[in-house]
Parts: C-alpha cells; structure tokens; sequence
C-alpha cells in the first residue's frame, strides 16, 4: 500500500523526489503519513479535498483485498 500511494503521489507532483510515505502500524489499522514539498501540497489536497478523498478511497479499497483498514494522513 505504501509504494501505491508513493506512486500515484509522486505522478500528481512536480518535486516527485520530495516525496515520502511513512507507515506507522497500529493494532487492526495501519496509518500512512505523505510528506510532499509544500508548493506542492496544494495539488496533493486538490481542490476542496478530491483528490485526498480519492486517494483514500482508492487506499480503502486496496485494503478490502488484505482485510485490514489504512488511512491516510498528508503532513504539512
């Protein structure tokens, strides 16, 4: 799931080696941490929040196929 998110996040920015997933296990979650450059933050979040919420939903579903739930969290 990590490397799924760095590649669909390193395809939306313009700094793609600023890029960096950090995955921090938690009982029946696992939690994914993306730090972009901030001027490319903006197209990370997409306008009013699409964006993220299509990377979480496609994070959700992916997590359907291993039976375990993920979030995502965008670091400023």
């Amino acid at each position: 799931m990590k490397e799924l998110i760095e590649f669909v996040a390193r395809s939306l920015v313009d700094d793609p080696e600023a890029v960096e997933v950090h995955s921090v296990e938690r009982e029946q979650a696992t939690i994914l941490e993306l730090e972009v450059a901030p001027p490319d933050l903006g197209k990370v979040i997409g306008r009013q929040g699409r964006t993220a919420r299509a990377l979480r939903t496609v994070l959700a579903a992916a997590g359907q196929k291993t039976r375990r739930r993920y979030s995502l969290d965008i670091l400023d």
